[in-house]
């Protein structure tokens, strides 16, 4: 069992904060089962963030950027056609995914779920981009990644199709949207 240091009470709290937002969303997620999960209470977790939404910020912006999918000097479209298919074809959702698409429609955090797909994956996207129209491209790329997480929640592993193939036909599509 982990120490009960504040450091160690306050990386409890985001663990069970992480895993309890992906499992079930903002608007499911109670300050109680939080604290239960973390093995803490309610004051505690206040003290430590001010509020469940703040929680919520925060446990997205530990997940850091799009996860070296947008470094420089990869075949961008590739990149993306295998992040997407291996969101689509593997058993587990993405944590960040799971969080933003269970999330997303919660008004209470709209403008922090907004915001950390536009640091963490749109900005990026442009900045990689030339051209006029990358804000428009870039954010096409980002739906269809945004969208794969939304079919693998809705849907579970997405296909049977060999990898490879997933890929080279994704790989065509965000091709034809970033060019």
């Amino acid at each position: 069992m982990e120490p009960r240091s504040r450091e160690g009470t306050r990386r409890r709290i985001l663990d069970a904060a992480r895993r309890l937002f992906a499992e079930h969303g903002y608007d499911e997620v109670t300050m109680r089962m939080l604290a239960a999960e973390a093995n803490a209470n309610v004051a505690l977790i206040n003290r430590y963030f001010g509020s469940k939404r703040e929680l919520f910020a925060e446990v997205l912006a530990q997940q850091g950027r799009f996860p070296g999918v947008l470094d420089e000097g990869d075949d961008l479209a590739v990149r993306l056609a295998e992040y997407v298919a291996d969101r689509l074809g593997c058993e587990a959702d993405s944590p960040v995914l799971a969080t933003l698409t269970r999330s997303g429609s919660s008004p209470e955090i709209r403008s922090i779920t907004k915001d950390r797909v536009r640091t963490a994956i749109l900005e990026p996207l442009v900045d990689r981009l030339p051209g006029e129209d990358a804000e428009l491209r870039a954010t096409i790329a980002t739906a269809i990644v945004m969208g794969s997480g939304q079919f693998r929640q809705l849907f579970g592993p997405a296909t049977t199709t060999p990898r490879d193939k997933v890929v080279q036909r994704l790989t065509a599509v965000f091709r034809a949207c970033l060019t």
